[in-house]
């Protein structure tokens, strides 16, 4: 097995952890490589086992079959792994070294463990949607796609935007407000569900439209199939405006055409055995628990 080990950063709190994963993976007779920007953080911080190989970037798939890419961080370093494996198809595994953690769901104590399940094939792929941005002028390069959101949003005043949304053409509404969210089931735990969006099952088949501080109090998210493309126009005070997918933004104008629908391949991301979308929604957001006692 040839694994890719993935990270943005290091702190002295995460240094057993990361220690712990190598020493595994030396156990395991695995075959490592480690992403050079991550390695050049790391090198000079722990004892790195001998046979550690560099990985370049997205191109390098092509000429080395990496099997997994283990991330070494929250959420956001699984977002930004996404765009270093493109539509190669390599599956995910997050160890958790942030906070909440939805998709970087193994937590840094288990690190051994997970190593000694995922050599013995004591796991699960899932395949999670994403959306690709279909949009007049070359904003995003090739990055057009993204796992959990694509936003817009108002940047230069205070003022409220009007966001004109269609759904296969057909009028859904004009949103006033802050913004609007366009989530997939995997971004609903995300930026949607702080600004009142549901939860949305992994393989639902769905996306949600969130309004962000919407001015009229009966407009609500809505679920609608990942089979619909969805347009948008924009109108506001402002010359410019915050459009993002995932953590990434640009600035788009209403001359701008949008529109968003389902990505033509997913992320694929590894599952223990022994975790599930919902142990992970009992443990994030301590449903069934009485935080009081």
């Amino acid at each position: 097995m040839r694994v890719l080990v993935f990270g943005q950063r290091f702190k002295e709190s995460d240094r057993e952890c990361v220690q712990q994963l190598f020493q595994a993976l030396q156990k395991e007779n695995i075959e490592t490589y480690v992403y050079v920007p991550y390695l050049n953080i790391i090198a000079d911080q722990m004892q790195l086992p001998a046979g550690i190989k560099n990985f370049e970037g997205t191109e390098q798939f092509n000429e080395v079959p990496i099997d997994i890419v283990i991330t070494l961080g929250g959420d956001g370093t699984i977002l930004k792994a996404v765009t270093l494996i493109h539509d190669k198809g390599v599956p995910i595994m997050g160890i958790n070294l942030g906070r909440l953690g939805f998709l970087a769901s193994i937590e840094k104590i288990y690190v051994e463990q997970a190593i000694h399940e995922l050599i013995r094939g004591m796991y699960r792929i899932e395949n999670r949607t994403m959306i690709y941005l279909e949009t007049s002028g070359d904003i995003f390069g090739k990055l057009r796609y993204a796992l959990n959101d694509f936003t817009l949003h108002k940047r230069d005043t205070s003022s409220m935007i009007t966001i004109h949304t269609f759904i296969n053409g057909d009028f859904l509404n004009s949103y006033w407000a802050d913004g609007v969210i366009l989530s997939t089931p995997t971004g609903s735990t995300g930026y949607s569900l702080s600004c009142g969006g549901p939860i949305i099952f992994p393989n639902s088949g769905n996306f949600v439209i969130t309004p962000v501080a919407p001015h009229n109090l009966n407009v609500r998210p809505i679920v609608i199939s990942d089979t619909s493309v969805v347009s948008f126009e924009i109108e506001g005070r402002s010359e410019n405006f915050l459009a993002t997918l995932d953590s990434r933004s640009q600035t788009v104008t209403s001359q701008h055409q949008i529109a968003v629908r389902k990505c033509d391949f997913p992320t694929r991301l590894v599952q223990l055995n022994n975790f599930s979308f919902l142990r992970t929604i009992h443990e994030k957001l301590t449903w069934g628990k009485d935080v009081r006692n």
